[in-house]
């Protein structure tokens, strides 16, 4: 059993990275973020860990000595924000297609213009092709939590691809939460020792990292990538489970919610996930069989196990924190309903975007929501694919 303590998100996660004790920190700060590796640069300073932090003068350059340090055989990690999130986006892919196991903790902040501070998920969302593994978190201890399970994803043979850790920006990273924190011991057994079979420093098996690769090698280099991508499916079951063993806190692809019964449901990420059981049991106090889905892991998707989940409802709507600017909703919900393509149920989908820039979601706008879907199955109101909640038109 942990102890019981009480720190904001971004103490969390910088109190997970202290207890990893990467070799390497790459750092630059960006809010909402910047906390994070300000509170590992006094662990460092105080020789807590071992880590040697690089302070960089870019997120570009972030990445980049990250990507050193991993190919390096080091145990490395860096994080970030939005726009710097953003300014990585090129090195984003070097990292996944040269297979370092990198771990970043990213606070989702919305991307500019116009500038903003405050959170959705544009950022993310924005970098969800580029090869990472994305774990996201509802609160302090999801993310603290999800330190340890995506140290040992990325790390296993099978998978060796980096992965981001994801809690709202101020929601999550500057509010001040009680958390149970794990003994330095317990996770120090759990992550492991870091053994890379390949690095650039064993100059006794030397080998190649980043060559030109040409039409006629290119393509396969890039399918071995989609297998790593493809397998890590299992690995996040098993490394999960076995997190949940230990501290009795379980990490599974997705949580659901009164959905056993359910009639219609609410597909949502991150920290609103809350807010939509608190509208779930007010729906259920009126008659209405109403649930929740909260997806953790985005990649690689979970698209059987949530088809199963979602194909047997009446209605589903799909609350998306950022819009894909495609004229047709969210990324969220284009996949959900790509997802259910092709199952013998094939419920309505209606996706929401909401929540951009910080605005607040509160449990009416999500009630607003059932609602709605509980007209739907009703056939009292048509089919809207597409609805932005909250904005003035």
């Amino acid at each position: 059993m942990g102890k019981r303590v009480a720190l904001t998100g971004n103490e969390a996660v910088a109190l997970a990275m202290k207890q990893v004790n990467p070799d390497v920190v790459a750092a630059y700060p960006i809010t909402p973020q910047t906390e994070i590796v300000q509170y590992f640069s006094s662990f460092v300073s105080d020789g807590q860990v071992s880590t040697q932090m690089v302070r960089v003068e870019s997120e570009h350059s972030a990445m980049s000595a990250t990507i050193g340090a991993s190919a390096g055989g080091a145990r490395a990690m860096t994080a970030t924000s939005s726009q710097g999130l953003a300014l990585m986006h090129e090195m984003l892919h070097i990292a996944s297609s040269y297979r370092l196991p990198i771990v970043m903790p990213v606070v989702n902040r919305a991307l500019s213009g116009p500038i903003n501070i405050h959170c959705d998920h544009s950022d993310t969302m924005s970098a969800r092709d580029t090869g990472w593994i994305q774990l996201y978190a509802e609160n302090a201890q999801e993310a603290y939590d999800n330190m340890f399970i995506a140290q040992r994803i990325a790390e296993h043979p099978d998978v060796l691809l980096p992965v981001m850790v994801y809690m709202d920006g101020f929601i999550i990273s500057h509010s001040l939460e009680n958390l149970l924190i794990e003994d330095d011991g317990l996770v120090k057994d759990f992550v492991g020792p870091y053994e890379p079979k390949h690095y650039l420093l064993d100059v006794k098996h030397p080998f190649t990292v980043g060559p030109l690769a040409m039409y006629d090698y290119y393509m396969e280099l890039k399918r071995q990538q989609a297998e790593a991508m493809f397998g890590a499916k299992p690995v996040v079951a098993a490394i999960s489970e076995a997190f949940g063993k230990l501290t009795g806190r379980q990490q599974g692809f997705f949580e659901t919610y009164k959905l056993d019964d359910a009639d219609i449901a609410i597909v949502v990420i991150g920290s609103t996930a809350g807010t939509a059981r608190s509208a779930a049991d007010h729906m259920r106090a009126q008659g209405i069989k109403a649930g929740v889905v909260k997806l953790r892991m985005f990649r690689p998707v979970p698209r059987d196990e949530m088809a199963a989940a979602l194909a047997p409802l009446k209605a589903v709507a799909v609350m998306d924190r950022a819009d894909s600017y495609a004229g047709f909703g969210g990324p969220l919900f284009s996949e959900v309903r790509s997802w259910l393509y092709g199952t013998a149920q094939q419920p309505p989908v209606v996706n929401y975007v909401y929540g951009l820039g910080g605005r607040d979601v509160v449990m009416d706008d999500v009630v607003s929501v059932y609602e709605y879907l509980n007209k739907l199955v009703k056939h009292q109101v048509p089919l809207q694919p597409v609805q932005y909640l909250g904005v003035r038109e």
